[in-house]
């Protein structure tokens, strides 16, 4: 009895010391800048830009990301075929590597390889443009995406669209009105993760798009060369806004999982 009241105990202790821990590090970058200041850099058109950059180049990557995540992940989820173990590793295989060497392997694509000089060759030039900024976070995020809709869509009881099948339902039928509306949370809940992701992405953007100012500037990229130039109130500034945006991400996400997850 003591023992467990002990180990209990101890657990109690060692959540909210680190729980404490988080909260005092996150809060000492809210509280560090004066208000006022803080307030002028946010809206300093540096700043500004980032915000914009962002967003647009974020949203445009994660539409791509639903595009090609869906069916892919429909497809891993309901269909064997002997090379299905390997494509699902291949697809998997952005998340285990760091963004900077994904990064510079899209660098080496778009840029000396054969397929970079084919592009530059028609008058297409992908590296340190905006451009590349949408492609390296769909490059990234979009394995994320399928793993989540695949999870998702595996939880689906496929009698319900064996039954569809029997009333005459095609397999895009079955799809659309069977499969993606049984797992939509999941899709929201993905899709707004696969969103943040993409607005705090860094290393494949640096490599692929380069951190040129009012350019390429991103939120991620406006603190690294803040930060680097020593100018400490617009690097807490896009630390700030991101944290915010983490912040937000994970209430819309408790929002539309937490109940079924409690259930």
């Amino acid at each position: 009895m003591y023992s467990g009241f002990w180990f209990q105990g101890f657990l109690i202790l060692l959540s909210g010391s680190l729980i404490l821990l988080f909260c005092l590090v996150f809060t000492s970058l809210v509280l560090w800048p004066d208000t006022h200041a803080l307030i002028r850099v946010l809206t300093s058109e540096e700043i500004l830009f980032s915000i914009q950059l962002s967003l647009i180049t974020s949203l445009i990557s994660t539409i791509f990301c639903a595009v090609i995540a869906l069916p892919v992940a429909y497809a891993l989820s309901r269909y064997h075929f002997p090379t299905s173990g390997f494509m699902g590793m291949v697809i998997s295989l952005p998340l285990s590597l760091p963004p900077l060497v994904a990064g510079i392997a899209l660098l080496i694509f778009f840029g000396p390889s054969f397929f970079g000089n084919i592009l530059r060759f028609i008058g297409i030039d992908i590296v340190y443009t905006t451009t590349a900024i949408v492609i390296a976070q769909f490059f990234v995020n979009v394995p994320y995406l399928i793993r989540v809709m695949r999870s998702a869509f595996d939880s689906v009881p496929p009698r319900y669209e064996h039954v569809a099948r029997t009333l005459g339902a095609s397999e895009s039928a079955v799809f659309l009105q069977v499969s993606l509306p049984m797992s939509h949370q999941a899709l929201l809940a993905g899709l707004t993760i696969t969103w943040s992701k993409a607005m705090g992405e860094f290393g494949a953007v640096l490599m692929l798009a380069g951190a040129t100012k009012m350019k390429t500037e991103t939120l991620p990229i406006a603190l690294y060369l803040n930060i680097s130039t020593g100018d400490l109130d617009l690097a807490i500034a896009s630390a700030t806004i991101l944290m915010a945006i983490s912040v937000g991400t994970l209430l819309v996400f408790e929002h539309w999982f937490g109940v079924k997850r409690k259930v």
